[in-house]
């Protein structure tokens, strides 16, 4: 029996090894995922001279007079920045710039195929938090928007704050604002399914990072009590009269030990998941983080969303066994994958066809009732809360919601009609696809 065991355990790592080398060869053979192409013809020597000199001294003269048609006259319209420092990449932690770079083009690919979205990763040298904030303020005149990604917290909360409000462009952390929009999109119709309220239930977070500290805030802001949530570090149940996060340097995690846990109820994970309606984790790869037998103790027709990535923190046949309702993963050979890729590129889409200033917190909610809306129209099941994300339609729809929300909250410079924006996003979204389609098709 032990030697069986070994066998396939080899078998396994073998496979994955091979799997391992098949990406790298794809990544030698492209040389990365992104490259720069043109948008406009050069069919003769004569176009040079409209696209660049002696025509461009126009466009030039014309943005000097007035900055904001640099957004009618320049790419800049729909360009972001992918800021990262490296030092909290996926499930890898701090490997530095140059390790992120190749995660910031996959993110640039998703952006564009997803969104129409020109993404450009910019993976900076440093890990101090005014170098990072000045760097991209240097920056920011070649962009319509900034998505920070992959930056260690507490640092990552003040970078967000002190750009949002030192720039007037959108500017975001998918690994707050992104994961947190697509977790509750998939709350909202998990709970539909099982018929449960959002300001009734209880709600356990496992993990106390960016991510959760995020996901807690949308849910309040979209129904659900503080009162009714535990939140769980390493070291427990925050609550408010642990002195380590009262002379801690993470103040979010504070703020939220204050507004959470009213009764101080201490513990680990069991202890949180005892008798709560949902579960959302957002901590360190399974399996075993999250036990059976806990989940066990969860209230009937229990929710678990087990995010952690590439393992969640208990496996969804394991959930189910224990008496979970719906389960949901951020992975993709898993039922409910709970993916951030199905946030970003229309925020920024959406964001940015208005020529937004900033993205707002109602701006966010509009995306995530545009997504959850998407699903159930689809029909919904305990298998099915949240679309798929090769799905542009929903990109579509998503979209033109935020952009709808950036000029009902007063943050666009340019007042599209709903029909207008709808026609702008989908134009875009459809060509990158074509392209993307053609040039692997070539």
């Amino acid at each position: 029996m032990e030697e069986q065991k070994g066998s396939d355990s080899g078998g396994e790592e073998e496979g994955m090894k091979s799997e391992e080398t098949s990406v790298l060869d794809l990544h030698r053979r492209y040389e990365g995922k992104i490259e720069v192409a043109l948008k406009v013809p050069v069919r003769s020597h004569e176009d040079f001279a409209v696209w660049y000199t002696p025509g461009v001294a126009a466009v030039a003269r014309r943005i000097a007079e007035r900055k904001d048609a640099v957004f009618e006259l320049t790419n800049r319209g729909n360009t972001v920045a992918i800021v990262t420092d490296g030092t909290r990449v996926l499930g890898l932690g701090n490997v530095g710039a140059e390790a992120a770079l190749p995660v910031m083009e996959g993110k640039a690919l998703l952006f564009k195929y997803l969104g129409g979205v020109d993404a450009f990763p910019l993976c900076l040298a440093t890990s101090d938090a005014d170098s990072l904030v000045n760097a991209v303020k240097w920056l920011s005149p070649s962009f319509g928007g900034v998505n920070l990604e992959d930056i260690e917290k507490p640092k990552c909360y003040d970078v967000l704050e002190r750009l949002k409000r030192e720039l007037d462009i959108p500017v975001w952390h998918d690994d707050q604002q992104g994961t947190a929009l697509v977790i509750l999109a998939g709350l909202l119709n998990a709970l539909k399914v099982v018929g449960k309220k959002l300001g009734e239930v209880k709600i356990a977070l496992v993990g106390a990072g960016a991510a959760n500290m995020s996901v807690a805030y949308f849910l309040h802001l979209a129904g659900a009590k503080y009162e009714n949530m535990l939140v769980v570090d390493s070291k427990g149940i925050l609550h408010a009269h642990r002195e380590d996060l009262k002379h801690g340097n993470d103040r979010k995690k504070w703020e939220i030990a204050q507004r959470t846990n009213p009764h101080c109820e201490e513990g680990g994970i069991k202890e949180a998941l005892k008798d709560a309606d949902v579960c959302i984790a957002l901590s360190k790869p399974g399996p075993g983080v999250i036990k059976k037998e806990w989940v066990a103790g969860m209230a009937e027709d229990a929710i678990v969303f087990a995010c952690a990535n590439p393992v969640p923190e208990i496996m969804p046949n394991e959930a189910k066994e224990a008496g979970a309702k719906i389960v949901a993963t951020g992975r993709s050979d898993f039922e409910n994958q709970l993916n951030n890729a199905l946030g970003f590129p229309a925020v920024f889409r959406g964001a940015l066809d208005v020529r937004a200033r900033s993205i707002t917190d109602g701006m966010c909610m509009s995306a995530a009732r545009a997504i959850a809306e998407y699903a159930e129209e689809q029909g919904l099941s305990e298998s099915h809360i949240i679309p798929r994300i090769e799905d542009a339609e929903m990109y579509v729809r998503e979209a033109v919601a935020v952009g709808v929300a950036a000029i009902r909250e007063g943050v666009a410079r340019r007042k599209l009609s709903e029909s207008e924006i709808e026609e702008r996003v989908r134009a875009k979204i459809e060509r990158a696809r074509g392209k993307i389609g053609k040039r692997a098709e070539d």
